[in-house]
């Protein structure tokens, strides 16, 4: 768990500033596969997550929870539980950009994933529910369909009803059979899941979780 040192204006470079050099310091080590290494993170640590997959390849595998993929559309919005305006977090808070949209669009647009999507080549998934109060859903939705766009391997989850983080029991254990599933895929080899292969569509989401193994090849 990293402590971050932030420098005002610039909290994806701060990230990677704090976070790679102990990845590869770690990565150096004898017992550590340097092929195999993934990285989670939810909320503001999704959206480190999100950014950093955009500035390194180093990577097998990702994981970014509710992350802010768009710094721009998430400032023009609000808080949905409060009604409060999301502006202040991203000038004075967590995001730490230092002054507002006008004065400084460069840095939004820097900060912000969403920009930057191309660059992404490490398998993304990502979780992000319809209800969040704390992210606007459609942020992981923004990230999603970009990296769809762009060909990129992608996924996204979402527990309709649920808010920042799953709180019903049965969508707790989902949510982690499926990230063990993915992280088990890609850093230790293991045969991809339907959801992980084929997806899920909507119209069978009551019918079939897609958890069992795929037929055919495993990539």
């Amino acid at each position: 768990m990293p402590d971050i040192h932030y420098k005002e204006g610039y909290p994806g470079e701060s990230a990677m500033q704090s976070v790679m050099p102990g990845v590869t310091m770690l990565a150096n080590r004898d017992y550590v596969d340097s092929d195999r290494i993934g990285v989670q993170g939810h909320s503001w640590g999704g959206y480190q997550i999100a950014h950093m997959v955009t500035k390194t390849d180093l990577f097998a595998a990702a994981e970014a929870g509710a992350p802010v993929s768009n710094m721009i559309s998430a400032y023009g919005g609000i808080r949905w539980g409060t009604g409060m305006s999301r502006m202040f977090q991203y000038e004075e808070t967590q995001s730490r950009i230092g002054g507002s949209l006008w004065d400084m669009p460069m840095r939004y647009i820097n900060n912000s994933p969403i920009f930057q999507a191309d660059r992404i080549d490490t398998p993304l998934m990502m979780m992000h529910n319809d209800e969040d109060s704390a992210v606007p859903w459609e942020q992981g939705i923004e990230l999603f369909v970009a990296l769809r766009r762009l060909n990129k391997p992608a996924w996204l989850l979402n527990y309709t009803g649920e808010v920042h983080w799953p709180t019903d029991l049965a969508e707790m254990r989902d949510w982690t059979t499926r990230m063990q599933q993915f992280f088990d895929h890609y850093l230790k080899g293991a045969p991809a899941p339907v959801w992980l292969k084929e997806g899920v569509p909507a119209v069978e989401n009551d019918r079939t979780l897609g958890l069992e193994p795929a037929t055919g090849t495993s990539e």
